[in-house]
């Protein structure tokens, strides 16, 4: 099962779908919008997705670490678009017949889908946004042309009307 949604994401339906007899374990990852990031309080998320290639990859990952780990029941969802604090970003189930196996493919999911997706993710302060995993693009109003004029590119500034 893949999920890509601007929806609140139910972790309950989500574990349901593959939970089977067979299993002895179900391990349940939940991404959650947390209130501090580096020491700054976030006010909310935006995630953003090329949703075409985001599910395609998404489901390339299953199924690479449903192969990996012989498993026949994984579940994959993630929310984009604005995330309130507490709000789910993203539910990953694994359901093994033992539980070692379940953890680590949980854990292989998740790094993957970092690495490999293309769904961004923005944290909004009081004071700018940072594009997560971009952080040399930090755009506060008090540091935008200069976070960019100090690596010697002000291009990204210039594509955003600050000058």
């Amino acid at each position: 099962m893949i999920v890509l949604t601007t929806d609140a994401l139910d972790p309950v339906p989500i574990t349901a779908s593959v939970r089977r007899d067979s299993n002895g374990a179900v391990v349940t990852f939940l991404g959650a919008t947390r209130r501090t990031s580096e020491g700054k309080t976030v006010l909310y998320l935006e995630y953003e997705a090329y949703e075409p290639m985001a599910r395609k990859k998404l489901e390339e990952v299953r199924l690479e670490v449903m192969a990996e780990f012989r498993l026949q029941d994984i579940a994959i969802a993630h929310r984009f678009g604005r995330l309130e604090i507490e709000d789910l970003s993203l539910v990953v189930v694994v359901a093994s017949p033992h539980r070692k196996e379940a953890f680590q493919a949980c854990a292989r999911i998740v790094d993957r889908i970092k690495e490999s997706v293309p769904i961004w993710k923005k944290e909004v302060f009081s004071d700018g946004q940072v594009w997560v995993g971009c952080q040399t693009h930090n755009h506060s109003i008090s540091n935008l042309s200069g976070a960019h004029a100090s690596h010697g590119d002000k291009r990204g500034a210039a594509n955003l009307g600050v000058r």
